[in-house]
């Protein structure tokens, strides 16, 4: 039995406002088009997560809309959790953990989602941007393990990996 994890960094933020605090920005009009794009090649690539762990910013929120709104599966539940926010990888794989899905998205902010990325992988993508973890990036790991538990560093097999960049410049 296999489990499939999806990390997403949230897509470009709005910097426009420096009266909000930074829980509370929204994404840009570049963010607001590339979750879509992110939604799409999920949804081509057959990576539709059947649950999804989700920072309570507003910008990892509005992300995740813009992906469903491109994903032909029934939208997965959203877990809302404040303890995502700027999280330390050590702190996301926690949450991980306390999942009961087949396919996780976590859906968080750098530094801590490409941290995670990066130790999580096997071996890490071929992508020049894979070291920065760019907005809007979204990793697909698999994992040869029955619970997320189990899961350990290192052990996750590379199913894709890509940026908005790359699908708006096949349009």
């Amino acid at each position: 039995m296999s489990l499939t994890l999806i990390l997403i960094r949230h897509a470009k933020s709005d910097w426009g406002d420096p009266s909000l605090p930074d829980h509370d920005r929204p994404l840009n009009m570049r963010g607001l088009a590339a979750a879509p794009l992110i939604g799409g090649w999920l949804d081509a690539n057959g990576f539709a997560p059947d649950s999804v762990l989700c920072s309570t910013a507003r910008r990892t929120q509005e992300t995740w809309s813009g992906i469903a709104t491109q994903l032909s599966a029934a939208p997965a539940p959203v877990v809302l959790s404040r303890a995502l926010f700027h999280a330390e990888p050590s702190d996301i794989l926690q949450a991980l953990r306390g999942c009961d899905g087949r396919k996780v998205a976590v859906i968080g902010h750098n530094p801590g989602i490409g941290a995670l990325a990066w130790s999580l992988a096997a071996t890490p993508p071929d992508h020049p941007s894979f070291g920065s973890y760019p907005t809007g990036a979204c990793l697909v790991l698999e994992f040869q393990t029955a619970t997320w538990a189990e899961i350990t560093e290192g052990t996750g097999q590379l199913q894709g990996f890509v940026t908005p960049r790359d699908l708006s410049n096949q349009t």
